[in-house]
C-alpha cells in the first residue's frame, strides 16, 4: 500500500519517540529508514523499525545520546555516538568530514560507540551535493567466518563509495561483504521463504536454505576468501583506529537483549579539485561511464536506488500492510 513519504516519515518518528528516542535521535534514524524503504530496500528500511524499538526497550540504545568530538587533527575527526543510534553521530561526521575536505583537500571521519547504520551508501549523498568523493564502511555484529574458518566472527561489514557528476546523479556503489545483506534473510525468514544455497550456513557449518537457520549460522562472503579478506580491512579500520567493538564482540542486532554493539564506522571524503582539478575529474569520470554505457545492458550502480527514491518521494512509499501495523502498534 502507497504512503505518502512525510506520512511514513512522522509514524516512525512517532515510534521511536514514543519508546524512548529524543527528537534528534528519532527524526536523523527516521529518516534513514524511511529513505531506504522508498530507495528499494526494505531490508535497510521499515523491516528495522521493531528491531530499534526493541533496543530502545532494553537499553541497548540510549534514546537521549548526543554526539560529540572525542578527538580531531585538521583532517582527522572522531565522534562518540554515545551508544545511541548511529545516525546522528554519522551526520556529524560527513559534516565534519565535508568542511575539513574542502580545507585540507581530504578527511577522515570516524565514529566509535555506535549502532546499526543502515544503508552506508545513504550518508554519502551529502559528500557527492557538496561536489566530493566520498568512501563509508562500517562492522556489525558477527556474521561471517574468517577466511577458511566456521566460526562467526566478522560482521557483513559493508563498504559505499560514491563519486559525483556534474548535471547527472552520481555513481554509487553499495554493498556488504557477505554474499548477500543479512537483511535479506531477515525478510526472507519474516515472509516465510526459503533462501539460495550459497547465501548462509547453518549453526553446524553446513549450507542452509532456511533464513532463520541461517540467521543462526553465518553468512558466506562475497568470492570466498577475497570477501573474508575485504571484511578483515574493514574491522581494522574502524576498531583499531576508534577503539570500537569487534563485530564479535557485539551482541546480534535480530534479539531484543544483549549488549550495546558499540560498533564503529569510517568515512572518507576527498576533494577532486585538490589533486587533479575538477575540470579533469568530470573528464575523466564521463569518459569511463560512456565507455561501460557503450554496452547494451550496462546499468550505472546507484541509478535505480536513485530513480526510485525520486518516484517515491512523488507517489508515495510502497509498505506492506502487516509492516504499516506493525509500527502503529509501537505508537
Amino acid at each position: 500500500m502507497l504512503h505518502p513519504f512525510q506520512e511514513i516519515l512522522s509514524l516512525v518518528q512517532a515510534a521511536l519517540v514514543h519508546n524512548g528516542a529524543s527528537p534528534l535521535q528519532a527524526h536523523a534514524t527516521a529518516l534513514a529508514l524511511v529513505t531506504a524503504q522508498a530507495s528499494g530496500l526494505p531490508s535497510h528500511g521499515l523491516s528495522r523499525v521493531s528491531m530499534y524499538v526493541s533496543h530502545l526497550r532494553a537499553g541497548r540504545v540510549l534514546g537521549n545520546a548526543e554526539p560529540s568530538i572525542l578527538h580531531e587533527r585538521s583532517a582527522a575527526v572522531l565522534i562518540d555516538a554515545g551508544n545511541g543510534f548511529a545516525f546522528p553521530a554519522c551526520q556529524l561526521a560527513i559534516e565534519q568530514a565535508i568542511g575539513r575536505a574542502r580545507q585540507q583537500g581530504i578527511a577522515i571521519a570516524a565514529v566509535t560507540n555506535s549502532h546499526h547504520f543502515g544503508m552506508a551508501a545513504y550518508h554519502l549523498d551529502p559528500v557527492a551535493e557538496a561536489g566530493m568523493v566520498g568512501i563509508a564502511c562500517g562492522n556489525s555484529p558477527a556474521a561471517m567466518p574468517a577466511a577458511g574458518g566456521k566460526r562467526a566472527i566478522f560482521g557483513t561489514n559493508p563498504i559505499a563509495a560514491i563519486f559525483p557528476r556534474t548535471g547527472q546523479p552520481p555513481v554509487s556503489v553499495d554493498l556488504s561483504l557477505s554474499e548477500v545483506a543479512r537483511g535479506k534473510l531477515m525478510v526472507a525468514a519474516d515472509k516465510g521463504e526459503s533462501i539460495p544455497l550459497g547465501w548462509a550456513l547453518d549453526s553446524d557449518g553446513n549450507p542452509t536454505t532456511d533464513p532463520a537457520k541461517g540467521l543462526e549460522g553465518s553468512m558466506l562472503a562475497m568470492g570466498g576468501t577475497k570477501g573474508a579478506m575485504l571484511a578483515l580491512v574493514v574491522e581494522l579500520l574502524v576498531t583499531t583506529l576508534t577503539g570500537a567493538h569487534f563485530g564479535a564482540e557485539a551482541d546480534t542486532f535480530f534479539k531484543a537483549e544483549g549488549n550495546q554493539p558499540r560498533l564503529g564506522q569510517v568515512f572518507i571524503v576527498i576533494d577532486p579539485e585538490a589533486l587533479g582539478g575538477q575540470a579533469v575529474y568530470s573528464e575523466r569520470i564521463e569518459a569511463l561511464v560512456l565507455a561501460m554505457l557503450a554496452d547494451e545492458g550496462v546499468r550505472l550502480p546507484g541509478q535505480r536506488r536513485i530513480q526510485l527514491l525520486a518516484t517515491a518521494q512523488q507517489a508515495g512509499v510502497d509498505v506492506p500492510q502487516s509492516t504499516w501495523d506493525a509500527i502503529r502498534a509501537l505508537c
